[in-house]
């Protein structure tokens, strides 16, 4: 049964490092029913479980127990429901972080709701045994030789977990590795009662929260005609006005800087999109060939006629290894000649590394040349001779002693190479742990969700 006939839901972060800001505003500036944020890549993975595995109360998006002090308060009083994956690998770090911010700003009666279930690492070997491979979505390589390596392993969850959690009155839902797209569908299956065999309308929650969860990108943000964008420094962040039918009406609030229109809102539907007949998710699977859109008005973009089937019987899992170790150095090359300058200086680099008994691989080198046109290498020719150029040098290998050694000797190049060499103030880089990703796939019968609610007084 429908709670409602229409829903706003709007998203107020893109990554882990967007503005805080974005959701502010997004509070403060318009009405809003859902306040969504969307924290998670496979990069913000790897660095959460490096931060919990130096300090096991750590591994969530620490940004998110910031916002919730300043925004908490106005949401309560106006009835806001805030969804986060903010939980990362580590809800309940989360969970006890955001508890005691209730406390502290004198809250009662705040509902916090953790979704779990996503988490897989300690049933990795029970699971190999039972027939899954977790083979490599990129390399078909199985994962039981690699086992040693391991340090998470999260399943891409759907919104079911979600939804419980509402529906048990949770004022925050905070989430681990779910789908970014979850994040906007789930107040739409708890609010219009969406049957999850009811696959048109859950492909168009998707699509409305694909177009969402990268925050600005929908409404003018990383926007080729950016001439055309007014006030960038008040960009609003996207607000979906959604109907129980599945239609949905792309918008911001009024006075925001920024603009919606049918190209921004389709350069956001393109982003990370393979197959558009077949956008795989865990709950639908969305045909994108079928959207339909439609400038309704100033900075309102309304979609319909989205289509959807029945998904597969399967999770994408992402997996974090330990990779080995890198490091990168930068040195500012001034002109004359700076492009020259600049290869001499790394081929000097790694000659000196070899007489040293120290070989990296090409394969485990990296040297750019930022000011040459890197950026756009083969596809357009370099400056002819630029004023200046950031060389930027790195390794990459299994051996730690090995890779400290690379950055012990990049400053002596100042002294001791062409002339003019300047911007060494970072100091000598060390090796950093590299967190590999790995990309599997697992039969959804292994993986039960479930939502436990607390009210913080």
């Amino acid at each position: 049964m429908a709670r409602s006939s229409s829903v706003l839901v709007g998203n107020g972060q893109g990554f882990w490092g967007d503005s805080l800001l974005g959701p502010v505003r997004l509070v403060e500036e318009g009405p809003l029913h859902y306040l969504t944020l969307d924290y998670l890549a496979e990069v913000t993975m790897s660095i959460m479980q490096k931060a919990r595995a130096r300090d096991p109360q750590a591994g969530y998006a620490t940004d998110f127990v910031r916002l919730v002090e300043r925004v908490l308060p106005a949401c309560k009083e106006r009835g806001i429901r805030i969804i986060a994956n903010a939980g990362g690998v580590n809800p309940a770090g989360c969970v006890e972080a955001i508890s005691r911010v209730v406390r502290s700003i004198g809250l009662h009666g705040v509902r916090i709701g953790m979704v779990e279930g996503d988490d897989i690492l300690y049933r990795l070997k029970e699971l190999i045994e039972s027939g899954e491979q977790f083979a490599n979505l990129d390399t078909d390589e199985l994962l039981a030789p690699r086992m040693g390596d391991v340090q998470a392993a999260n399943v891409y969850i759907g919104v079911q977990g979600i939804v419980e959690a509402l529906d048990a009155g949770a004022d925050i839902v905070i989430v681990g590795r779910c789908t970014d797209p979850s994040l906007a569908l789930a107040p739409l299956v708890y609010e219009f009662g969406w049957s999850m065999q009811d696959y048109n309308s859950l492909a168009a929650g998707t699509v409305a929260g694909h177009i969402i969860e990268c925050g600005a990108q929908a409404t003018g943000g990383n926007f080729t005609k950016w001439r055309s964008v007014k006030d960038f420094a008040r960009i609003g962040y996207p607000v979906v006005e959604a109907n129980a039918d599945g239609t949905f009406v792309v918008t911001k609030h009024r006075g925001t800087g920024g603009m919606v229109t049918t190209d921004t809102v389709t350069a956001q539907l393109l982003y990370e999109l393979g197959d558009p007949h077949t956008y795989l998710t865990p709950d639908v699977t969305a045909d994108f060939t079928s959207i339909q859109l439609h400038q309704d008005g100033d900075d309102r973009v309304r979609v319909d006629g989205v289509q959807g089937s029945a998904p597969t019987d399967t999770f994408k899992v992402s997996i974090a290894l330990h990779g080995g170790w890198k490091a990168v150095g930068q040195l500012t090359v001034p002109g004359p000649e700076a492009i020259d300058k600049a290869k001499v200086c790394a081929e000097m680099l790694f000659e000196r590394l070899e007489m040293d008994g120290y070989s990296f691989a090409p394969e485990n080198r990296i040297v750019e040349m930022l000011g040459s046109g890197v950026c756009f290498e083969g596809m357009i020719n370099a400056a002819p001779e630029p004023p200046e150029v950031a060389l930027r040098v790195g390794v990459r290998d299994t051996d730690r002693q090995k890779v400290d050694r690379f950055g012990m000797e990049i400053a002596a190049v100042v002294t001791s190479g062409p002339p003019g060499l300047t911007g060494f103030a970072s100091g000598r880089p060390k090796a950093s742990e590299i967190v590999s990703f790995w990309p599997a796939l697992i039969s959804k019968k292994y993986v039960k969700t479930s939502a436990n609610v607390v009210e913080v007084s």
